[in-house]
């Protein structure tokens, strides 16, 4: 007879327990480890920063065209991240992959570039062909390397030494500290270009229109106000109207306006239940008696995240903002629904 399945799986092996783990290995420990000696290399890039660094900041701001960083292996991933952070924050980028140049993509390069190696021992075969190929060309070469005897060091114009003491790694040969040091000098290089060109809030949101900084930034109220048919009634109109105007809008609320179309008052679903709750006969009032003569508004060019924070705001939050031309006149009006599907 067969022995229990389980018994057998148990014999033969499996998943490794966390007390065998803990045996083996302090994870806790391994990751300070690790952790510290990061921190250690950052701290030795930061005690060594040199003109260098303030070279290749220059270099950069000067260029009339792009940035092409290239590297190899885990070089060429912390360039690619290096070229999308320039890009996002007001210098145009692009990755260069030190392989595929060498088989065409080097004629993505112009006089009026600049090149950015990145190379942990500055003995890569790839990427040290292409820098012959971009001398060659003539364009300025900057290099970010640990080693600065290396033969990449000696094909760049500007060198910027790393000088990391080792590797996270066990084995000190797997790119770990050095590479988190070049992706923190390739940030440091980024943000002193945006200082330097003066990249606002409104210059960076503009590369990111897609994000939620881009729509606080860039979004207004004239973009996402309803304006297709105003919610609009004179304000000689009858409670009747009124009531029928607040229905056929589906806002919850309707703007009251003079023959040219300034704004006098709003009357709100909450306007409407106040008055019922006091016992009047509201057909017998007159709109301007149920509405509320001052409510609060916004202008078609105010941010659309200023708006909402003024809904906000309130002791009590209002859900409606009557939008007004700076001659005041109505425009439409603003739901909070409106902006919240905005993705504010």
């Amino acid at each position: 007879m067969r022995g229990h399945p389980r018994k057998r799986r148990a014999r033969s092996g499996g998943c490794i327990s966390r007390e065998q783990t803990a045996t083996a290995i302090n994870i806790l420990d391994e990751i300070a480890r690790v952790l510290d000696i990061e921190i250690e290399a950052l701290q030795s890039v930061r005690q060594n920063i040199s003109a260098a660094f303030v070279r290749a900041v220059e270099i950069i701001a000067a260029c009339r065209g792009q940035v092409l960083v290239s590297g190899i292996g885990k070089s060429g991933i912390i360039g690619s991240k290096i070229a999308a952070t320039l890009r996002s924050t007001g210098t145009p980028a692009v990755f260069l992959h030190s392989g595929e140049a060498l088989h065409g993509d080097v004629g993505t390069v112009r006089d009026d570039d600049v090149l950015l190696a990145i190379g942990k021992s500055g003995e890569s075969t790839e990427l040290n062909a292409l820098l012959r190929v971009i001398r060659k060309i003539g364009i300025p070469i900057i290099a970010i390397t640990s080693n600065a005897s290396s033969s990449m060091a000696a094909l760049s114009d500007l060198v910027i030494d790393l000088q990391i003491p080792r590797e996270a790694c066990p084995l000190n040969l797997a790119p770990t500290a050095s590479t988190t040091a070049a992706l923190a000098v390739g940030d440091a290089i980024a943000v002193a270009l945006m200082k330097l060109k003066k990249i606002s809030a409104e210059d960076f949101a503009r590369h990111h229109p897609g994000g939620q900084l881009g729509k606080r930034l860039l979004l207004t109220v004239e973009d996402v106000m309803r304006n297709s048919e105003k919610p609009v009634i004179h304000i000689s109109a009858s409670v009747k109207e009124m009531l029928v105007a607040i229905t056929a809008f589906h806002v919850g609320a309707i703007c009251v306006a003079d023959e040219r179309e300034r704004l006098l008052g709003l009357v709100t679903d909450y306007d409407v239940r106040k008055m019922l709750e006091t016992g009047q006969d509201i057909f017998a009032m007159k709109v301007s008696e149920i509405m509320n003569p001052s409510p609060e508004v916004a202008c078609s060019t105010d941010r659309a995240i200023d708006a909402l924070e003024k809904m906000r705001s309130r002791s009590k939050p209002i859900a409606v903002l009557p939008v007004l031309s700076p001659d005041q006149r109505i425009l439409g009006i603003l739901h909070l629904h409106d902006l919240i599907a905005a993705g504010l």
